[in-house]
Parts: structure tokens; sequence; C-alpha cells
């Protein structure tokens, strides 16, 4: 099943997607499009140690992740006026400057969670197939 959604001027990327996928109990799913630009930007870099915190303008260029009921891991690439591309990981706080368009795939046969995985210290995507 797919879902389309466009957010407007403040809302919070990683928050919208988040209530989003909860109102439509999304179990499993994938962000398979994202366009749009931010006025706020909030991304982890690369190591999981530094962030980039900006309130310059961004388009975004390309977004990508999977949705959980525990939750959402998206990465995101952003250019600035420049044509100068960053990315990273999705953190909260990125704010819509004038549009989003997402699209997203639920997997209705599979069930994504998230367990701490001692290896990484991170929570880590379980998949579990659903019996059909």
């Amino acid at each position: 099943m797919y879902h389309a959604l466009r957010l407007t001027k403040g809302d919070d990327l990683k928050a919208s997607i988040v209530n989003y996928a909860q109102e439509h109990n999304i179990e499993a799913g994938c962000i398979l499009s994202g366009v749009g630009c931010l006025s706020h930007v909030n991304i982890r870099l690369a190591k999981a140690i530094n962030f980039l915190e900006s309130n310059q303008d961004y388009e975004i260029v390309s977004m990508t992740g999977t949705i959980s009921k525990d939750g959402v891991h998206i990465h995101i690439a952003l250019s600035d006026e420049q044509g100068a591309v960053i990315g990273g990981h999705l953190s909260g706080k990125c704010i819509i400057n004038t549009t989003c368009e997402l699209v997203i795939l639920e997997l209705p046969n599979y069930s994504f969670t998230r367990e701490m995985d001692d290896g990484t210290g991170f929570k880590e995507l379980v998949i579990k197939e659903k019996d059909v």
C-alpha cells in the first residue's frame, strides 16, 4: 500500500512522519520519495557524534529510510543555495520551509521493530515476516 502526503511551512519533518505512521498504523514501511525544502536543519553526521544545525534554507534532494512501530530511521541529503550537498541522519527539529512531498510504501507482510544491539550501541531494525 502506498501513502502520499504533503507537509507545509512550519511542520517538523521527522515528527510529522512519525505521527502519520502512528495515525495510519504503519508497522513496516519505507520512504520512497521525499522532496521539498527546509528552513531549519538538524542532522546527525557520520560517526554519530556531531550534529549540523542551521537556520539556512536547504532543498531536500533525497530522503530514504525505514518506518517501524517503534520509530523511524531516515537519512537525508540537502543542497544549499550554491548547490553544495550535505547529508546525514534526520533528527528532530528539521522544519519545512514551503513544502515537503512524501511517498511512503507500507509493507503489510512485515513487522518492523527496533531493539538495542549491543554490537552497535543503537536500537537496530528487527524484521519479521508475518504469517499471511
